[in-house]
């Protein structure tokens, strides 16, 4: 029964913007209980928040591990990744992600986002692209993404 309170507590924090009194709640979840899927799910979420990117990195390997078919998991661990260690680390992440998840849209772009930070505009229009075709709602994102800009540019230059 304190599992679940502790995780209601700390979820009602984390959308409250409470982010600290959050994790104060996942650090009071019993030992025996902390390494639950569950909870790792939830801390994932609160490090996120916290910018604490080793850590989410870490985390978000071991949900993957333990779900791989989640898809959602092995995009926070590029995400974490790509911000403690390179692009190069979480593009390996994603080019496996993409492997297990070849329809998922989320991952297209963000391998969109990475070859655009590489300096592959023709990768990057094809990834963006594929994200599109997949969910439209990523034609808003490719607009405004600041990892988009260069490709923005070629595009907007190729149209002069």
């Amino acid at each position: 029964m304190e599992l679940k309170w502790r995780l209601s507590q700390a979820r009602g924090y984390l959308g409250l913007g409470m982010v600290a009194e959050a994790a104060g709640e996942l650090d009071r979840v019993p030992a025996a209980e902390a390494g639950q899927t569950e909870v790792l799910a939830l801390r994932a979420a609160v490090l996120q928040e916290q910018s604490l990117w080793p850590a989410l990195e870490e985390t978000a390997r071991e949900l993957v591990r333990r779900q791989p078919g989640e898809s959602g998991w092995w995009v926070i661990w590029a995400y974490a990744t790509r911000r403690s260690r390179s692009l190069a680390a979480a593009e390996t992440i994603l080019l496996e992600a993409e492997r297990a998840h070849p329809q998922e849209a989320t991952i297209q772009f963000n391998l969109g986002c990475y070859a655009c930070q590489r300096g592959d505009i023709a990768g990057a229009r094809h990834r963006v692209g594929r994200a599109i075709a997949l969910d439209a709602a990523f034609r808003e994102a490719a607009a405004t993404d600041p990892d988009l800009a260069a490709l923005r540019d070629a595009d907007a230059g190729a149209h002069r």
